[in-house]
């Protein structure tokens, strides 16, 4: 049996074919839009009315499930390439046509908000369908592209005892009974009598286990579920989101940019090829929803061509130093346009910022690198101080039209004496990343990695505006439905 995808692409034939789907419309008792999920196209199934019992006429609503048979012929009205020439309707499950105006299945258009409620149903408007599609396009990708490379795939732990970036910011996983726990001397919950008979937590990262297969099997990738207990409800956080995150040992900062480059332009290529309807529907969704807001606040450039703005030109590599006295000096500063003045080295860079230097000032897409020590994380290696004493480490970020960051990353710190010592002045406990810090001891060399959150990247390919919008159940302050 052929899905729809398949059938829309196929030539007219006399060979009788069976199509299962869902109606999304059916016209003059004749007309069925059937859709199975595998296209954002329907396929159009004509039936002769006066061969169809009545009972069968009256139950081809709007969600019901059908089976159609019959024969590809070139269609006669326009819209479609092919259609079916149905001889057989079955039912194979009704919907109502009264529960069906009560959802985001009703055939009219709804607001994100109401569809992110019927998060069970929203997968089956053109939308979600849209999306979801080049969600697992670009998964396949991930997959694809480092398994072409030579990368291994490490499944770290989503259960852990160590922060990996030092944020705090974790969901405690316990199974002391919440209202009578077993105490210490001194009043706190005694974490010895648990499961792991520590404290324990979801993870944040899994780069820290990465970097030490890395150090054995050359260089690996993972692609898994990370967790923040962030209490920020915003349109680019969840709590609970997917990671990509390559190690690749003797690649330094230089090396480890091109990696990213390279593998954000394969990814999306693959997507661009591989998603093509989806994509231009998408666009056009884009276009729609633009007309309802003011010029600022509308997407830089068609959906498409921002795709292929970031394929086709090569990524500027500018340091952070640089980057702060362009913008430091920029119109924008001076007539105090941004929400975040910049006034001096050192400040961490916001979303404006980033996306002034991408879509304005150097017009392509832009790595960042070599950033204050101060404001990034302490595994990261750090440079020789500057003329003017600042200390800086070999970080970079990928900034993207329309989105700024999307990939963080850096050359690690293979140094144990240098790594010692900033887990100490960061207040970083020696005894809880013992097994990280002793890897330097034992053949230790240079090493760099990067992460990628994987809805950043859907929201970038598919033009969605909110991270909400990207996953299938969406994990947020107070929200745990579904």
């Amino acid at each position: 049996m052929k899905r729809i995808a398949e059938i829309l692409q196929a030539e007219p034939s006399l060979i009788e074919m069976t199509v299962r789907g869902w109606v999304r419309s059916f016209r003059n008792d004749r007309f069925i839009a059937l859709n199975d999920g595998s296209t954002i196209n329907n396929l159009q199934c004509v039936i002769e009315p006066e061969n169809h019992a009545q009972d069968i006429l009256q139950s081809i609503n709007v969600a019901a499930a059908v089976e159609v048979k019959g024969h590809l012929v070139e269609s006669q009205g326009s819209g479609q390439r092919v259609e079916l020439q149905t001889s057989m309707v079955k039912i194979l499950a009704t919907a109502d046509p009264e529960d069906v105006k009560k959802t985001v299945l009703s055939p009219k258009r709804h607001k994100l908000d109401t569809l992110r409620e019927q998060a069970h149903l929203r997968v089956r408007t053109n939308t979600f369908g849209a999306v979801m599609r080049v969600r697992a396009a670009l998964s396949f990708a991930v997959h694809k592209y480092f398994q072409e490379q030579g990368f291994y795939q490490a499944h770290t732990p989503i259960l852990t005892g160590s922060d990996a970036e030092g944020a705090g910011e974790m969901f405690r996983v316990s199974t002391l009974d919440p209202k009578n726990p077993p105490l210490t001397e001194e009043g706190k919950v005694d974490y010895s009598k648990d499961f792991f008979e520590k404290e324990a937590n979801l993870t944040v990262s899994g780069q820290l286990e990465a970097e030490t297969y890395a150090m054995g099997l050359g260089q690996v990738y993972t692609f898994g579920p990370t967790f923040r207990a962030e209490n920020s409800n915003t349109s680019r956080h969840l709590a609970e989101f997917w990671m990509i995150e390559p190690e690749v040992a003797f690649n330094d900062l230089a090396a480890n940019m091109d990696l990213a480059e390279d593998f954000m332009k394969y990814v999306i290529d693959y997507a661009m090829k591989n998603c093509a309807d989806d994509i231009e529907f998408l666009e056009q969704r884009l276009e729609n929803e633009d007309k309802q807001k003011h010029a600022a606040e509308r997407s830089p450039m068609p959906l498409r061509d921002k795709l292929k703005f970031v394929l086709k030109n090569n990524f500027k590599r500018v340091s952070y130093t640089e980057a702060i006295d362009i913008l430091r000096n920029s119109k924008p500063n001076k007539k105090k346009k941004f929400k975040y003045p910049v006034d001096q080295w050192g400040a961490d860079l916001q979303s404006e910022h980033e996306r002034y230097l991408v879509e304005k000032h150097f017009e392509c897409p832009v790595i960042l690198f070599d950033y204050p020590a101060t404001i990034k994380a302490f595994y990261m290696r750090l440079n020789e101080a500057d003329d003017e004493g600042r200390k800086t480490v070999r970080a970079m970020d990928i900034l993207f039209p329309g989105i700024g960051e999307i990939v963080g990353g850096s050359q690690r710190e293979e140094r144990y004496d240098v790594l010692k010592q900033k887990m100490h002045d960061m207040n970083i406990p020696e005894e809880e990343l013992w097994w990280y810090l002793e890897m330097r001891k034992f053949g230790s060399v240079v090493h760099s990695g990067f992460g990628l959150g994987f809805e950043r990247l859907v929201m970038f390919v598919t033009g969605m505006t909110n991270i909400r919008d990207v996953i299938p159940y969406p994990r947020t302050p107070g929200n745990a439905e579904f």
